[in-house]
């Protein structure tokens, strides 16, 4: 049975962890309101992550009767019509001690982005999250509370072969039909107001108030109110050109702070760094040439 008139599509943000740590939920429910006229629903987390969790965990991927299915979808959204959800939490996958859990990266996506898909297994599901170049994720992942040191986080993985290709393929071979939509972390700054619409599923002039929510964290004040006023007088022509203005003002008045980001950790070496940083950057062109999978890149 398909929940909603159109049926209602479950969009599931991935996160992954130490990407954009909720900003991009934050900066959807800025448009709340408005994307609920057009019947595209943003819930605040803590009124669907327990219930969510708790559901997927108990079905473990067995479709629940068409009854439980009604009973909990009337749970998670309101009697107005909803074409498009979005759930958004980093741990749908795991938590952060168990990225390398049978010694594969986030081995645990295949079944249990399965889990949240068949919760209503008539339903359009769409999926999407972040990647990250390993050499800069895990020593940010590594100071999460509670995760143990960096040999037994790793479980034996060499992080050149630290494959986002493999994540994918394990979603996609569990969720046959659901469209993938990844980016790479790196790219954020550029492509931030490209993802609120992708994952909204609006048209690429919708007035989004989040467009310039990551840009704060790494960007003058200075710098900012002038990229702002310069757009609202010269609007881009293209999102092209668009981040190709963000990109200039960024090399006038990034905060350099927030952008260096230190690697120490154990036996990495500058060379090994490279290594790393290069199988990352093949496995994006994999990634950008796979069926079914939309990567936005700037």
């Amino acid at each position: 049975m398909k929940f909603g008139s159109p049926p209602t599509t479950f969009v599931y943000h991935l996160g992954v962890h130490c990407t954009d740590d909720d900003l991009l939920v934050q900066s959807l429910l800025q448009d709340s309101a408005r994307l609920e006229e057009r019947q595209i629903l943003v819930p605040r987390p803590r009124a669907y992550r327990k219930l969510v969790r708790d559901q997927m965990h108990e079905n473990r991927g067995n479709p629940a009767p068409e009854a439980e299915q009604k009973v909990f979808y009337d749970k998670l959204l309101p009697e107005a019509p909803v074409e498009r959800v979005i759930f958004s939490d980093a741990d749908y996958t795991t938590l952060p001690r168990g990225v390398f859990e049978h010694r594969q990266l986030y081995s645990k996506a295949g079944f249990r982005t399965a889990w949240l898909r068949y919760l209503f297994p008539e339903n359009p599901c769409e999926f999407f999250f972040a990647m990250r170049n390993p050499a800069t994720y895990l020593p940010e992942v590594l100071q999460r509370k509670g995760m143990p040191d960096y040999e037994k986080f790793v479980n034996g993985v060499d992080p050149r072969n630290m494959l986002w290709s493999g994540v994918i393929e394990r979603i996609q071979k569990n969720n046959p039909g659901c469209p993938v939509t990844v980016w790479c972390n790196e790219d954020t700054p550029l492509i931030w107001p490209e993802i609120l619409r992708a994952i909204t599923g609006t048209e690429a002039n919708y007035h989004m108030t989040g467009d310039f929510d990551l840009l704060r964290g790494i960007m003058k004040e200075e710098g900012l109110v002038k990229l702002e006023h310069f757009l609202s007088v010269h609007p881009p022509a293209t999102a092209i050109h668009r981040r190709r203005i963000i990109s200039a003002f960024l090399d006038k008045f990034a905060l350099e702070e927030e952008l260096e980001e230190e690697i120490d950790l154990p036996g990495w070496t500058p060379d090994f760094v490279d290594e790393v940083s290069a199988t990352y950057d093949a496995d994006m062109e994999t990634i950008a040439a796979m069926p079914d999978v939309t990567l936005i890149m700037p």
